[in-house]
């Protein structure tokens, strides 16, 4: 945790080196589903300079971060409800100001997520792609950090850049990150999510001492862009999981190893099986 600044329930982030990845489309989901197995969750646009969530959702906000930050109203006005029982902290888009915080505005956006955390069981932040200092100063403030990237060579290389940075912010705080987990997105199926991360964890484990885990993964499915494009997240989008639904199974098991990861409890936690490793989503 960053010097006196501590959230009151477990703090996701997730992030990804790449932009395009579909970091914001999981995120969205992994919320929906951590709701659905009895958490109340607050889902946070931290993507400060190019938020966007609330379009992937269909929200129409009064106000954004950005007007908290300007005192313009408290931080709690900029969440709204959102899908599946979730609430939403919303961003604002195409302000260069949010996009380079200064220190002592980010260090009162942090204060203020940290306290309004106060009124949930679990808070999933989903951050800008790179290495930025929003970006590292959320990563090591969070309990979990799940990087998501695909298979592509270009994103695997900035998902191990990402990491590595983290890494190095933690040891200049002075701070002890847990490892930083895969989520491989857009894969044909379990073994070549298993075999991209094994690659990845391979060279944190000889670069950087850390070996990554795979919390999970997401098939490619016309179903995921099709929610996107109806603003629909894909938790939400379909039949009930195991109806033919592999990215809901897949879904599942990654907020039940979240959950988990975080030693937390929820009403699906006790259904049997590893959630990292039982993989028999189609």
């Amino acid at each position: 945790m960053s010097a006196g600044c501590s959230f009151h329930a477990p703090f996701v982030l997730v992030t990804g080196g790449k932009g395009g990845v579909g970091k914001t489309t999981l995120a969205a989901s992994l919320a929906v589903q951590l709701r659905a197995q009895g958490l109340s969750t607050l889902l946070c646009d931290l993507d400060l300079g190019l938020a966007d969530l609330h379009v992937l959702l269909g929200l129409e906000p009064r106000h954004t971060i950005e007007q908290a930050l300007a005192g313009e109203c408290a931080l709690a006005d900029c969440v709204i409800a959102g899908p599946g029982g979730i609430d939403v902290l919303v961003g604002s888009n195409g302000s260069s100001a949010m996009a380079n915080l200064a220190p002592e505005a980010r260090t009162r956006l942090l204060a203020a997520l940290a306290e309004l955390s106060t009124g949930y069981d679990i808070v999933v932040g989903d951050s800008a792609a790179g290495i930025g200092p929003d970006v590292l100063a959320l990563g090591v403030l969070a309990r979990m950090v799940l990087v998501v990237t695909t298979p592509d060579p270009s994103a695997a290389a900035d998902a191990y850049g990402l990491v590595k940075a983290l890494v190095a912010e933690s040891a200049a705080r002075g701070l002890d990150l847990p490892t930083p987990e895969l989520v491989l997105n857009q894969v044909s199926g379990a073994r070549e999510a298993e075999l991209a991360a094994a690659r990845l964890a391979a060279v944190c484990r000889q670069f950087l001492s850390r070996s990554p885990r795979l919390a999970g993964w997401v098939p490619r499915a016309p179903r995921i862009a099709e929610a996107a494009r109806r603003r629909v997240p894909f938790a939400l989008s379909g039949g009930p999981a195991g109806a033919g639904s592999g990215e809901r199974e897949c879904l599942e098991r990654l907020a039940r190893r979240v959950v988990l990861g975080l030693g937390m409890e929820s009403a699906s936690t006790g259904r049997g099986g590893n959630p990292a490793q039982d993989w028999s989503c189609s």
